[in-house]
């Protein structure tokens, strides 16, 4: 390419807004030889790049302390964004050249260590230069070809939010026949939570925001209650009656509700989390913990396997794409100043 620079937002350092910049003169990334070079379509955005702003991970004997999802020193200027959607530019002299010119949906998780694994991985806008721009390096293999007749747009909306929904599942081991209960299921994982829970053949409940009711209603959930209702217990059990029992709760909220949570559970039923938008610290009753039986199970991004899943299910068209707004590079802070309000339904992505 002849090309040498181009339009990027560079993440400075932790905090606030001012922290993001938009550049025209950021280098494009130099491959090496077992990457690809991305001309970026679109790239969806996340709650990982907002608290990856803020440094709101805190750390086990702090939980206020400021830092990075693994907990641990970042290195600034980093290019955030984990949903690239585009196609290949340039490729490594390890990889196929007919590969340029072909489209592709990036895995934004990064390891190679099978022991390892997610545990240990990097991810793509926090350890590694993501999508805020317009050219991307990735590891080939973590490019996968895509043949689908959506928009960059819409495809951008499924692969950080939706791979971590399928590991979700598989974690808490959510089976056909099945009752389960999401939380802020109308955010971008909520809505992946309610579309894989149903290709698995479950029954859903899902909790939204006032006036997304409908919306939630028409994507397959059989009971919809509004998070704002005075009591949620007594909402539910109304709902699907007093001997209907919930095996699974997939919750990305936590807060407050996180004890109300537990207390739906049947017993010997699975409690899953991959977030906790409305605090981190939460209270637990100890016996109810034992005294039901209960699993909590812990779940971050999802693994390769997981992502190649995803691409079939997008292939084959059995998951619908929930793109809610789009904006340009330069809009950015706007972009994350609407995901913060959760006032949209499904996903918000950037063009660069």
């Amino acid at each position: 390419m002849n090309k040498t620079l181009m339009k990027a937002v560079l993440l400075t350092g932790h905090g606030g807004p001012e922290k993001l910049v938009y550049r025209e003169d950021v280098p494009i990334p130099q491959v090496g030889p077992d990457d690809v070079l991305i001309k970026v379509g679109a790239c969806g955005v996340n709650n990982t790049d907002i608290w990856t702003r803020e440094g709101a991970y805190g750390d086990e004997s702090d939980p206020n302390a400021v830092s990075g999802w693994r907990r641990e020193a970042m290195d600034f200027p980093r290019i955030q964004g984990a949903d690239l959607v585009g196609r290949i530019a340039e490729v490594g002299s390890n990889v196929r050249p007919s590969r340029v010119g072909e489209r592709v949906i990036v895995d934004p998780s990064l390891y190679t260590d099978k022991e390892g694994g997610l545990v240990e991985a990097r991810f793509m806008g926090s350890e590694h230069d993501g999508g805020f721009a317009e050219y991307a390096a990735v590891p080939a293999t973590n490019a996968h070809a895509i043949d689908s007749p959506l928009s960059d747009a819409e495809l951008a909306t499924f692969p950080t939010a939706y791979v971590t929904a399928e590991h979700m599942l598989n974690r808490a081991r959510l089976k056909e026949g099945e009752t389960i209960l999401i939380t802020g299921a109308s955010g971008g994982v909520g809505t992946g939570l309610v579309q894989l829970a149903h290709l698995r053949g479950a029954r859903v409940i899902a909790i939204v925001g006032t006036g997304k009711e409908e919306k939630m209603s028409q994507l397959g959930a059989e009971v919809v209650i509004n998070r704002h209702t005075d009591d949620i217990y007594q909402a539910v059990i109304t709902a699907i009656g007093e001997r209907a029992a919930i095996d699974v709760v997939a919750d990305v909220v936590a807060g407050s509700t996180f004890p109300t949570l537990l207390k739906l559970l049947r017993k010997r039923g699975r409690y899953v989390t991959a977030g906790a938008i409305a605090g981190p610290m939460v209270s637990l009753d100890l016996r109810t913990l034992y005294l039901k039986h209960l699993e909590l199970i812990g779940s971050t991004m999802g693994t390769h396997e997981e992502f190649a899943d995803l691409i079939e299910y997008i292939e084959a068209g059995k998951l619908k794409p929930l793109l809610a707004k789009t904006y340009p590079l330069t809009e950015i802070e706007q972009a994350q100043k609407e995901f913060k309000a959760k006032q949209f339904f499904g996903k918000l992505v950037i063009i660069p």
